[in-house]
């Protein structure tokens, strides 16, 4: 199994992460991913051929910074 060091050093290789190590990176569900690309409101990803789904680092990194608040006043706009 895929451990958080080999998924940032994938990442950090400019190697598009798979989602399961994509969650694992985000510390999310898979399943959770998969409910964002479902409904919207998750990091944006690539589809290669009919169902290989991947993530850049970038794309992660940015979604997950877009949620970051100072307190919980803070109005949320996704």
């Amino acid at each position: 199994p895929d451990t958080i060091e080999k998924v940032v050093a994938l990442a950090r290789a400019g190697i598009f992460l798979t989602t399961a190590q994509a969650a694992l990176y985000l510390n999310l569900s898979p399943r959770t991913l998969e409910k964002y690309r479902r409904v919207g409101g998750g990091p944006t990803y690539a589809i290669y051929g009919a169902r290989a789904v991947r993530y850049s680092i970038e794309s992660l990194d940015s979604w997950k910074n877009a949620r970051l608040r100072n307190s919980t006043s803070e109005v949320c706009r996704f």
